[in-house]
């Protein structure tokens, strides 16, 4: 298989999820602007979020591949689509007894995380908690049908689901909020909608492989699957790692509805933004190392597994950087052309400005932790990476007794960020000490190359963004993306001229898993 093409194929299914988000986020914006409720909203959605991700994209995730590639590499179609079905149930019937007690307990729930929300917003935000829940049972579907398609290097269509999620969400932004009295819960119909069409697209294709599952109405069917009481062991500290993250994004998210109102939606527009590079790069590189990785765990390749990372880690470094240091230097265009329609005021480019050039800060490091943890989890150690992050998490909440005092909801994406990068210094070194990974010789003149492109980058960037008045009523929104997309495609062909002129090129970064 040719990881590149592999990785390109996730990278354009992402980019077309990013941009769609990112339509989703300008008209979100344009209708609704920042206010209380948005952050309303914003809030009420974390918390199914939140759970996705403990249920779904990330413990589940990091636990159930590397087993699935060992039982189909080891042990045959057969009993690997008997784990699929027992896994399968087992997920289903916790993510419903989860959503029936977060149904229940939606209201203190918020008391805690959202105090700092005014009282009809909160109501709101309540309710809409409610209603999104069962978004979870949905989430958690698609996350172990994305599993089982990209361990059967099935990329595409785990990739484009989320798509389906921020073309309902656009519709409703278009069309349904004229039939609420508060249009905000046109994104909640959105959400739920979407989650149910993410569930849909992947069904044929696991019909297509033979691994659709089937569920049992026993909830305790399939627990007696060794390979069940094996995930639900590695998933325990997952589990744990992914809950102390989440509840440090709930905290942050805490400190920002304490702050000046719009914070969390300032917030979030910046968080929507870095989204774009962490997706298109880390996550699609995350979900093609994974796979390629246990599978060369389970042959006992370990000369393989070093050069995956390798090639995994010079690309993160080829491509992040530039994103980093042009989202720093571009973070008031980029604001200013997506969002600054209808509601959205010149107050809140400034305030959303400011946090996606703290986040900015440490994109390097969150992409590094998206390759390196895939090669913990890919040899069924997840309490290494679990301990690192775990670490980091409270060093990120101790930052933020520095950073918010001084820099206001800026400095909670700069806590973020300088957690990320102590992550992934932690996971590196973990990573060496244990001799998984082997550096292949060229990184100093790789660096030193890499540094004068991005340089030659910046500066241009830098010089083109000064040109135009970006905040100003009197450009025209068309004029301002046209200015915009021409700086970063001035910037970005100047950084890969300087990398051609210093010897780079395509062909060295192919590479085939085997």
């Amino acid at each position: 298989m040719n990881l590149l093409k592999s990785l390109a194929a996730i990278s354009s299914m992402t980019m077309l999820s990013r941009i769609t988000g990112l339509l989703r986020e300008s008209l979100f914006a344009r209708a609704f602007g920042a206010s209380a409720y948005t952050d309303a909203f914003i809030i009420a959605y974390r918390i199914p979020n939140l759970l996705r991700r403990l249920f779904a994209e990330g413990a589940f995730s990091q636990a159930f591949v590397p087993i699935l590639a060992e039982y189909k590499i080891q042990q045959g179609d057969q009993a690997t689509k008997t784990l699929v079905d027992h896994v399968a149930n087992s997920l289903m019937w916790s993510t419903l007894a989860v959503t029936v007690a977060g149904i229940i307990g939606s209201a203190g729930l918020l008391a805690v995380i959202a105090s700092g929300l005014a009282p009809d917003a909160f109501k709101d935000a309540v309710l809409m908690t409610r209603i999104m829940f069962p978004y979870i049972i949905c989430m958690a579907f698609a996350a172990l049908a994305g599993g089982v398609l990209n361990t059967w290097r099935e990329f595409k269509i785990p990739a484009f689901a989320p798509v389906l999620l921020n073309v309902s969400q656009i519709l409703a932004a278009l069309f349904l909020v004229h039939y609420f009295a508060q249009p905000v819960y046109a994104m909640v119909v959105g959400v739920c909608v979407g989650g149910i069409l993410q569930v849909a697209i992947q069904v044929p294709a696991l019909m297509r492989i033979g691994m659709l599952p089937r569920l049992s109405f026993n909830p305790l069917s399939g627990l007696h699957d060794p390979g069940v009481r094996r995930m639900l062991k590695r998933m325990g500290p997952a589990v744990f790692a992914v809950a102390a993250a989440q509840i440090s994004l709930l905290i942050n998210t805490s400190w920002a509805a304490h702050l000046a109102a719009g914070s969390v939606s300032a917030l979030q527009y910046a968080d929507r933004l870095m989204e774009f590079p962490i997706g298109l790069l880390g996550v699609a590189l995350g979900t093609v190392l994974l796979p390629s990785l246990s599978k060369a765990n389970a042959e006992g390749d370990s000369t393989e597994y070093s050069s995956l990372l390798d090639w995994g880690l010079r690309l993160t470094f080829l491509l992040a950087l530039p994103a980093a240091v042009g989202m720093a230097v571009l973070a008031e265009p980029l604001i200013a052309t997506l969002f600054h329609y209808g509601k959205f005021s010149v107050a809140a480019i400034h305030g959303s400005a400011m946090p996606l050039m703290a986040y900015a800060a440490g994109l390097l490091g969150i992409i590094l932790v998206k390759t390196l943890a895939p090669a913990f989890y890919a040899r069924q150690d997840i309490r290494t990476p679990v301990r690192i992050a775990t670490g980091t998490i409270i060093a990120t909440q101790l930052l933020n007794l520095v950073f918010v005092p001084l820099l206001g909801v800026a400095g909670l994406a700069l806590s973020i960020g300088v957690g990320a990068c102590l992550n992934s210094l932690f996971l590196y070194i973990g990573l060496r000490k244990r001799k998984i990974f082997v550096a292949q010789p060229g990184w100093i003149g790789f660096f030193a190359k890499l540094v004068a492109a991005v340089t030659v980058m910046g500066a241009l960037c830098w010089y083109g963004q000064g040109l135009v008045d970006w905040a100003g009523m009197r450009v025209h929104p068309w004029l301002r993306a046209g200015a915009l997309f021409a700086i970063v495609g001035a910037g970005g062909a100047a950084y890969f001229a300087v990398l051609f002129a210093l010897g780079f090129r395509f062909r060295d970064f192919k590479r085939r898993a085997r």
